[in-house]
């Protein structure tokens, strides 16, 4: 049915009516006072979500581009950095990080299971000499559907003294209970398209005091991705360049919705929903290919051992107006990936593991 199509993966994610609405608005001027006024709002609130007494600086790319100035700006040709990659988007930041010129010692750990932090531990503990300038970990794999162990690797990284840590929470900010400043991390990088509720295009960086006083010193080039005139502009209520008025509308309006949840209803719907999703599934007879003890709280992965993973996500999406994620690289056609994560409750859920249910059986 048309206009019927069910999101269920895990970003872009639905958006809410309010919000649709809000985006609608005809734009204003964004060097006028009505649109610094609304800059103003969004900096408390989004240093509300990021539990954070530090600017969260907001930029005009995707969760990718929050990454990489996330890494650009606090580093140097020739840094030795320690990056966590269990799956494609840690992946990503090694590759990413080697096109800076960086010098990159991956840990590593199979896909659908976590990053192990003993060996960040001897890897940390070995650098007498204190040359690992950065520790980058994605916090949440979005595509095996794993929750790496964050807060114990921080702990590592806070042990070593020197090293930044940088992370990829791009699909566990706002899903999942990150105390950025009781953590004491330091570059906290994230995408609108996924706990945020609104559509693609804005990314975000929360950023230590520690990690500023590595900027002084960073000399990777950046222009459109240089932190600093954001975060002048910030303290302006300003932005260095023209930025999405009608999405940051939009961000205006989730992030109210979000504050009118409240955080701990937040993450305890997102716990919940994970747990729904898992128990079903496993109710079902399919395999998940992540243990509960590090389950995503953003995405599921299932891994149908007798039946096509492409088959049921094209048999759900034709039959039922239900979008599935499918498997990445070597996964591709081996698992697929339910998201429960943003403007999601549990009929969202309930809706799609009986669709599930129905096309299991037509499949056989």
């Amino acid at each position: 049915m048309q206009d019927k199509l069910m999101l269920m993966i895990p970003g872009p994610t639905p958006v809410p009516e309010r919000v649709l609405l809000a985006m609608a608005a005809h734009p204003i001027g964004h060097r006028s006072g009505d649109f610094s006024a609304i800059i103003g709002e969004l900096n408390d609130n989004l240093k509300w979500l990021h539990q954070t007494k530090n600017e969260v600086l907001t930029l005009c790319v995707s969760g990718t581009g929050a990454m990489e100035a996330g890494i650009i700006n606090f580093l140097s040709a020739g840094d030795s950095v320690l990056v966590g990659n269990n799956g494609k988007f840690g992946d990503r930041w090694a590759k990413m990080s080697r096109k800076f010129g960086l010098e990159v010692e991956e840990i590593s750990a199979e896909w659908g299971h976590p990053l192990d932090p003993e060996a960040f531990r001897a890897k940390l503990e070995a650098d007498t000499e204190k040359k690992i300038k950065a520790v980058i970990i994605t916090h949440s794999e979005t595509s095996t559907g794993v929750l790496n162990d964050l807060e114990t690797i921080n702990k590592h990284v806070k042990a070593h003294g020197e090293a930044l840590i940088i992370v990829d929470a791009v699909t566990s900010l706002g899903a999942v209970d990150l105390k950025i400043d009781e953590l004491g991390l330091d570059v906290v990088a994230s995408g609108s398209q996924k706990g945020y509720m609104i559509p693609p295009g804005l990314g975000f960086v929360a950023v230590s005091d520690k990690a500023w006083k590595a900027y002084e010193t960073a000399t990777l080039p950046k222009f459109y991705l240089d932190l600093a005139p954001y975060k002048k502009a910030n303290a302006k209520n300003s932005s260095p360049f023209t930025p999405p008025i009608n999405l940051m509308f939009a961000l205006q309006a989730s992030l109210q919705m979000m504050k009118e949840e409240g955080l701990e209803n937040i993450f305890a719907r997102h716990k919940r929903l994970t747990q729904l999703t898992r128990d079903k599934v496993k109710a079902l007879g399919l395999p998940l290919f992540a243990p509960d003890d590090c389950a995503s709280y953003a995405v599921t992965a299932v891994a149908p051992d007798k039946h096509d993973a492409e088959a049921i996500r094209s048999t759900m999406r034709k039959k039922y107006d239900i979008a599935l994620a499918g498997g990445q690289d070597h996964l591709k056609g081996k698992i697929f990936r339910i998201g429960h994560l943003g403007f999601m409750s549990d009929r969202d859920v309930l809706t799609a593991i009986a669709a599930l249910e129905a096309t299991l059986k037509e499949l056989g």
